[in-house]
């Protein structure tokens, strides 16, 4: 796996919770892939991951792709995020593909998927995101 600027920060709580990790990286095409768990305790009372958990999958792999896509000097803050349900998520293994679309001076335009162990899609996501410097959000 290739090494990125989010090798240098540990993982927050939050994608903790979510079992975040780099799985591969793209920097220079702004691409990302980032595994999680869907936990037992992410179930709804059908017995699938909650959409609001994917939906936190989705951003915790929209953002670091604009963080490793510019070496570290820009975080995101989400202005809008759009996701579309398309399968429902069992318990196991998920994977999330990010793509930076279009980075300006203020503002990115980013996309994710997230698939099953199966590889089969259960969601995607499109976010527009203002961009912060690094050092006014640590």
């Amino acid at each position: 796996m290739i090494a990125t600027a989010l090798d240098r920060l540990p993982a927050p709580p939050c994608a903790q919770l979510l079992g975040w990790k780099v799985l591969d990286a793209r920097p220079d095409e702004g691409w990302i892939r980032i595994g999680f768990e869907g936990r037992p305790e992410f179930r709804n009372p059908a017995g699938f991951v909650q959409g609001g958990f994917l939906a936190a999958m989705l951003d915790d792999t929209m953002g670091p792709a604009v963080f490793a896509a510019t070496d570290g000097a820009l975080y995101t803050a989400s202005i809008d995020m759009n996701v579309s349900f398309l399968k429902p998520a069992k318990v196991g293994p998920l994977t999330g593909e990010g793509q930076v679309i279009q980075l300006g001076k203020t503002v990115a335009f980013i996309e994710a998927k997230l698939m099953d162990a199966d590889a089969a899609l259960v969601a995607r996501a499109t976010s527009s995101a203002r961009l912060v410097a690094a050092e006014k959000a640590l």
